[in-house]
C-alpha cells in the first residue's frame, strides 16, 4: 500500500488538489464474491454504511463476510478532492481516507452488527494510521447517513471505549462526521482480496470485544 508516503497532518482545504468532473478510471459492475451490483441500482429497503479502518482490501473482505451484508466497494470519502485517484488519495493531498461502502439488508442484520465488526477489526484509538501503514488516508472514520445511525455510532462507541481502556489501549480517535461522496475505487481495489488471496492484508484488530451488536435471525 505505497508505504513511502507517510503524511500524518490532515491537508488544509485551500490546498488540497484540484481534481477533476469525471471519473477517470472504471469500476466494475458485479461483486466478485456476492454477485450484486457494485455501484447499484440496489433492491428497495436496503440500507447503507460507510467506514473507514485502513487498508480498504481486508476492511471490505471484513464486511463482505457478514451476514445480511448485500454488497461492498472499496473508496474514498471524508476529502475534498473530487474524483480523486488512488495515487492522489495516497499523496495525502486530497484529505479522503480509504473506506469501505456497506449495502445490508436491516431485515437480516442490524447497524449495530456492522459496528460492532469495524471497532472490532482495527485499532481507533491509533490517529490517521493502522500499524505500519501510516498516513491520514488511514484513519480510523464513521460517516453516518441518517440520525438513527449518528446515535448508534456514538453510543457504539461510548461502549467500547471502557473495554478498550482496560486492555491499555487509549482514547479512541475515529472521525465520526455526516456522510458526504463517497468515491468509487479503480476496478483492481474491489474485491481486491479475493482477486489476489495471498494480497496484503495486515491484522490491526486489538482483540477487545465490543459488547453490542447482534444480528438478525
Amino acid at each position: 500500500m505505497l508505504f513511502g508516503r507517510q503524511k500524518t497532518a490532515m491537508i488544509d482545504q485551500s490546498d488540497a488538489l484540484p481534481g477533476r468532473a469525471d471519473r477517470p478510471y472504471a469500476v466494475g459492475t458485479t461483486h466478485a464474491v456476492l454477485g450484486t451490483p457494485i455501484e447499484g441500482p440496489y433492491p428497495a429497503g436496503l440500507e447503507i454504511a460507510y467506514f473507514g479502518l485502513g487498508c480498504f482490501w481486508g476492511a471490505e473482505k471484513a464486511f463482505w463476510q457478514l451476514p445480511g451484508v448485500y454488497s461492498t466497494a472499496a473508496g474514498y470519502m471524508g476529502g475534498y478532492t473530487p474524483n480523486p485517484t488512488y495515487e492522489e488519495v495516497c499523496s495525502a493531498r486530497t484529505g479522503h481516507t480509504e473506506a469501505v461502502q456497506v449495502v445490508y439488508d436491516p431485515a437480516k442484520t442490524s447497524y449495530e452488527a456492522l459496528l460492532k465488526a469495524f471497532w472490532e477489526g482495527h485499532d481507533p484509538s491509533q490517529e490517521n494510521r493502522q500499524g505500519n501503514d501510516i498516513g491520514t488516508q488511514y484513519r480510523s472514520a464513521i460517516y453516518w447517513t441518517t440520525e438513527e445511525q449518528h446515535q448508534e455510532a456514538l453510543a457504539s462507541k461510548d461502549a467500547f471505549q471502557p473495554n478498550l481502556s482496560a486492555a491499555g489501549y487509549g482514547e479512541i480517535k475515529t472521525e465520526l462526521a455526516p456522510a458526504g461522496t463517497f468515491y468509487f475505487a479503480e476496478a483492481y481495489h474491489q474485491q481486491y482480496l479475493h482477486k489476489v488471496p495471498n494480497g496484503y492484508c495486515p491484522s490491526h484488530g486489538t482483540g477487545v470485544s465490543c459488547p453490542i451488536g447482534v444480528a438478525r435471525a
